[in-house]
């Protein structure tokens, strides 16, 4: 008999809110259970943690800025207590600042976007492999950098920054999938598009999708679940010959 514990372990980072909260809930309908981290909003975490708990799976919020080692080692070690395995990863955590042009960037914001949306990931992929990989004695698994369609096409006059960001992560996720690819882990990349969250009210403009959609070819704005299906397509078996490639879900923008 099957029990809850023999169930995928899914770790979503930044998975308080937007894509993150919505892929923790989808994964949680399809049988996963769900480890999410979130830096600042816990009720909201815990409100992810209690719809995922409804749907009879396993769920575990734990804060961790995926920017500092120590915090990622801690969270990993938090798996290994509550579930004993890992069999996907999502880095999802990212950050934006307010837009502005190359020339007005400060140093700090630089080094944080920098340090989140490109190192974030490394250092949780590096803990991920260490468990997931035959080399280690690992079952394989799944690593899935959520990217943005800024890193194709540079997001001039607002977040240069940002989008340079998410081309290192892009890099970064074609580099590891070829490293990784005869160890039982594939890893891909999501570029999400225009979608609504709450993600543009850190850039200044909460109403930017609105503002954008009639440059999208479908001529909408996305939703947070139907990024959230894309990345779950690329962590199930359907995608089992799928590895260092990149899924748009941006509405053909």
């Amino acid at each position: 008999m099957t029990t809850v514990s023999q169930a995928p372990l899914i770790l979503i980072t930044g998975g308080s809110r937007g894509v993150g909260a919505a892929t923790a809930r989808l994964a949680a309908q399809r049988g996963y259970d769900v480890a999410i981290s979130y830096v600042s909003n816990e009720s909201a975490a815990q409100a992810v943690v209690a719809d995922v708990q409804l749907l009879g799976r396993k769920a575990l919020a734990m804060r961790a800025d995926s920017a500092d080692p120590r915090q990622v080692a801690d969270l990993f070690a938090a798996i290994d207590r509550e579930f004993g395995r890992i069999d996907v990863l999502v880095n999802n955590a990212g950050v934006l600042a307010l837009q502005s042009r190359v020339e007005a960037l400060d140093f700090e914001r630089m080094q944080r976007i920098f340090a989140v949306n490109a190192i974030g990931p490394i250092l949780c992929a590096q803990q991920a492999v260490r468990r997931m990989s035959y080399r280690h004695n690992g079952a394989g698994g799944v690593v899935i950098n959520v990217s943005s369609a800024s890193a194709r096409l540079g997001s001039p006059n607002e977040y240069v920054d940002y989008a340079a960001s998410k081309g290192a992560l892009e890099t970064f996720t074609i580099g590891l999938a070829k490293e990784v690819a005869r160890e039982g882990i594939r890893v891909n990349g999501i570029r999400p598009g225009h979608i609504y969250t709450d993600m543009h009210a850190s850039g200044g403009e909460p109403g930017r999708v609105d503002r954008v959609k009639d440059s999208i070819p479908m001529g909408r704005g996305g939703q947070p679940e139907e990024v959230a299906r894309a990345i779950l397509w690329l962590a199930g078996a359907e995608a089992s010959f799928v590895t260092g490639t990149f899924l748009d879900v941006t509405g053909g923008k």
